[in-house]
């Protein structure tokens, strides 16, 4: 019988936010597959976990993966750890959960702290629906793709930074997003905690003239909606009545399917678009 991989969630700052059943976990597992073992060490010492550790990242997720599943599959149970956080967010852990379930191995996640949560909730901005992005990439076609994708998004946008690139982050999102609103978290959970709420206007402003210190989690106003309809009508506007006509007709529908169309994209009534085409 195989064992289990468990995820283990780790505080992010504050020690106080570990679990009691991650800190039960951590010593009952026969292994604990950490980031990085120096940093991990101190969390295990504090509360007095004993478990063995072995390193698990980005630069040695496969082979070491494929090593840890043989261990699960020979029945021992281990716990993933990340330096802060949940596993698999934004980290290798979720290689490792992948080939655990193509080998047929149980996967179970003990939740706790997760920065990108504990920014959404503290920014002040819109919580019913978000997307996280995690870090930009630093490939620029990449990149490219996805501020395109971002400058259509209206849910509310997680993102992560770190100091020395905030600056320069912050202006390329006022560049392509336009003047949003934004929330910028750092040092979260812990005692200097700060939620900067702004606008991406203000938030260059202020970086220009005050160093940015500790990791940073950007949440960022999505696009609004009314803005959006707004934008659209204009383009449609910019043609001609007859023009928007010809571009439904062309499509095959029916005159009347086609002047209902037209009075949605321009929000005016049916018979507006009727009235004038029959008195033109």
């Amino acid at each position: 019988m195989s064992g289990t991989l468990y995820l283990c969630a780790t505080p992010i700052g504050n020690l106080e936010d570990m679990t009691f059943r991650v800190i039960r976990t951590l010593k009952e597992v026969d292994l604990i597959a950490a980031e990085d073992t120096r940093n991990s060490i101190k969390l295990l010492n504090h509360f007095e976990i004993q478990t063995p550790m072995t390193s698990y990242h980005e630069y040695n997720k496969f082979e070491k993966g494929r090593k840890l599943v043989e261990k699960l599959q020979e029945g021992q149970d281990i716990a993933l750890i990340t330096d802060a956080g949940t596993p698999g967010i934004s980290d290798p852990g979720e290689e490792l959960v992948k080939m655990c379930y193509e080998a047929g191995i149980p996967v179970t996640s003990l939740p706790g702290a997760a920065a990108c949560i504990t920014a959404l909730t503290l920014s002040g901005l819109s919580t019913r629906r978000f997307v996280f992005e995690a870090f930009l990439p630093t490939d620029k076609k990449e990149r490219e793709w996805v501020l395109e994708e971002l400058e259509r998004e209206f849910r509310t946008m997680i993102l992560y930074e770190a100091p020395h690139r905030l600056l320069k982050t912050l202006k390329l999102l006022l560049e392509r997003l336009g003047n949003r609103k934004v929330t910028i978290c750092r040092e979260l959970t812990k005692r200097h905690e700060t939620a900067f709420a702004a606008t991406l206007e203000e938030a260059v402003s202020y970086y220009e003239a005050n160093e940015p210190k500790g990791e940073c989690v950007l949440v960022i106003e999505g696009r609004s909606r009314s803005e959006a309809l707004r934008e659209e009508r204009e383009r449609w506007e910019e043609m001609s009545i007859e023009e928007h006509m010809d571009f439904y007709l062309s499509s095959g529908i029916s005159k009347k399917d086609a002047m209902k169309k037209v009075a949605k994209d321009r929000g005016v009534q049916k018979r507006e678009i009727y009235n004038y085409l029959e008195n033109r």
